[in-house]
């Protein structure tokens, strides 16, 4: 384990509050923030709520579709409401994402 060095660094109120800002998009406090913009990571934002919740709610219904999937190949066969159920989550996957 690396030895951990610890280390002053003056900023303006203005830098402080942008860095802050910027960690906070990051949904990152700022010592992890700082020491990821060191080791040159991409930071990106944090998705917002709405979309962290539609990537939930997709990834949900999918496993449900994988489901029907695996036992449709298993019996080699589709019948009516299988198909109506897949039709069914991928009309809640439009509508997710449409909202």
């Amino acid at each position: 384990m690396d030895k951990k060095i610890k280390m002053s660094v003056r900023l303006t109120e203005r830098e402080y509050k942008h860095l802050k800002c910027q960690a906070a998009n990051a949904g990152l406090k700022m010592e992890p923030f700082i020491r990821k913009l060191i080791m040159g990571v991409d930071i990106t934002p944090r998705p917002p709520g709405n979309i962290i919740n539609l990537i939930r709610e997709v990834n949900y219904i999918g496993n449900n579709i994988n489901q029907i999937a695996k036992k449709v190949n298993s019996e080699n066969r589709v019948n009516q409401s299988q198909l109506e159920e897949i039709l069914h989550l991928l009309g809640e996957i439009y509508r997710e994402v449409k909202n």
